[in-house]
């Protein structure tokens, strides 16, 4: 590992509140060198449990990188936990509201100065009854096709077995196994310098989606499924 990004004073907290509950779990960390030792990149991950953002930022700084999160703007709310993602660099997501496109604006400035922007398209926690990631919103798509910067899939596997966030059970014994495995960049040539239309969008993220589903069945050492579950119909736009 190379030398380690800085992150100021709210990293640090959040590395001395993450670190132990990362603890409570066996870490397995597969292909880890394929992140970005430095330089913008965009980093595409599955999300199964309310567990995922603090063992993923440990991942990712253990790794020498400050995590930049997309998250749902009330968690910016929280006390204590709001000041910890804000103060370390996190992007509030506003969905359905006039700041929508903001959300996407602050990631876009994020990657252009060259910072690690970590995003879970699936926007919430898995409904597949299997666990596997869901159908997906289509900001994820515009981020990569915007920017000239590294798009990383990678998976997480083994957090809903500690806390599950559809049933609301917390069982940290006996410990667990979490897995996160990191594929290679996906080209995205073929899709640059094409109208930007919402079945561009949608062809991109399901791509993006897809590679993090097959890491996922890498992981599981299960066959992946064909298609991605829909909790409900709603309509999918850009900023989403």
């Amino acid at each position: 590992m190379g030398k380690r990004e800085k992150g100021g004073f709210w990293v640090a907290v959040s590395a001395a509140a993450f670190y132990p509950l990362s603890w409570m779990a066996k870490r397995d960390y597969r292909h880890a060198e394929k992140l970005p030792a430095e330089g913008a990149a965009l980093l595409v991950m599955n999300h199964v449990s309310h567990l995922d953002p603090p063992s993923d930022a440990v991942f990712v700084h253990r790794n020498g990188r400050v995590p930049r999160f997309m998250a749902k703007d009330s968690l910016f709310r929280i006390p204590v936990f709001g000041k910890m993602l804000a103060g370390s660099g996190g992007i509030p997501v506003y969905r359905g509201t006039s700041d929508a496109r903001g959300s996407l604006s602050a990631a876009h400035d994020a990657l252009r100065e060259g910072k690690l922007v970590l995003i879970y398209p699936e926007g919430t926690i898995t409904k597949d009854p299997a666990g596997w990631p869901m159908w997906s919103r289509t900001g994820v798509a515009r981020l990569a096709l915007e920017n000239d910067v590294p798009v990383i899939p990678a998976a997480r596997w083994g957090t809903q077995e500690i806390w599950n966030g559809y049933d609301k059970k917390f069982r940290p014994f006996p410990r667990k196994r979490v897995v996160t495995l990191v594929g290679d960049p996906v080209d995205l040539s073929a899709y640059r310098g094409r109208p930007v239309t919402n079945q561009l969008l949608r062809e991109v993220t399901d791509l993006l989606m897809g590679r993090v589903r097959s890491l996922v069945a890498e992981i599981r050492q299960e066959p992946e499924p064909a298609e991605f579950y829909r909790a409900s119909a709603k309509r999918d736009t850009a900023t989403d």
